[in-house]
């Protein structure tokens, strides 16, 4: 039951420029104190939220993931966050789980945000993925999708949960800041597990504002962890020994009603 080291990255982000972000994060990085084994950066981290798919896509194994690739073999931690994916004729809106030795795992955010017609340039996921890290099971999740609790519902199966940890990498506005708050934790209450959400911060080139509040939820509600507007670097130790002994006196996943999603 080892705890696990989390190091969320709030940060602004250079508009639709890949060489800058990468150079940013990249001496951020190198400021995080001591070990870590969870680096999360924000959704659409070396862009910013665009809808200029065909202009800034990478396919894989390009730019950003080799240098995701070797963050990730340097630091000793997995590093995670969106990135605009060109596969075929179609754009993704596609968060890689990177490996320090090098494997790696994608999710294609599922919800695609309509009002920024995010629909009718990128293509959504099918399915959502499970990772492993030190005995931890980890969702990683993409923004607008905290909005569905069907689609991010720990279920569970002979008595064991699907995750312990749910996650999400943002460019959530300033403007319905309240709401993501008020999801977040209510994604950590009814799942029964630890919830993560990192935000960015500042302005981008559409004059919407970010103003983070990224942050930490225990299965309780109770606040592990938040940010509010500033860029910031911080990591945070998760118990997996308190939240299997909370899970043990308050098993309420077992009542929990049975679904299937089609898609």
């Amino acid at each position: 039951m080892q705890d696990l080291k989390v190091t969320l990255i709030q940060s602004e982000i250079h508009w639709q420029n890949a060489g800058a972000n990468l150079a940013m994060f990249e001496e951020k990085i190198w400021l995080i104190e001591g070990k870590t084994d969870l680096i999360v950066l924000p959704e659409m981290f070396n862009t910013g939220f665009t809808m200029n798919a065909e202009q800034v896509a990478e396919p894989m194994n390009f730019t950003t993931f080799k240098w995701m690739k070797q963050m990730a073999a340097q630091t000793g931690a997995v590093i995670t966050g969106s990135v605009v994916i060109k596969e075929g004729n179609n754009y993704y809106n596609r968060l890689i789980w990177m490996q320090p030795d090098g494997g790696y795992d994608c999710y294609d955010k599922r919800h695609l945000f309509r009002m920024a017609n995010e629909h009718e340039h990128f293509s959504g996921g099918e399915k959502r993925i499970v990772k492993e890290l030190k005995g931890w099971k980890i969702c990683p999740l993409v923004c607008y999708d905290l909005r569905f609790p069907v689609w991010s519902r720990n279920t569970s199966k002979n008595n064991e949960l699907d995750y312990d940890l749910l996650l999400f990498v943002a460019n959530w506005p300033a403007v319905r800041v309240n709401a993501w708050d008020i999801l977040l934790k209510s994604r950590a209450v009814e799942n029964v597990s630890y919830c993560l959400g990192l935000n960015r911060v500042g302005k981008d080139e559409n004059d919407i504002d970010y103003n983070g509040h990224s942050a930490v939820y225990g299965p309780k509600g109770e606040t592990l962890y938040f940010s509010e507007d500033n860029e910031s670097i911080s990591t945070v130790i998760l118990s997996k020994q308190d939240l299997d002994q909370f899970r043990e006196k308050f098993p309420a996943h077992l009542d929990a009603d049975e679904f299937d999603i089609k898609s």
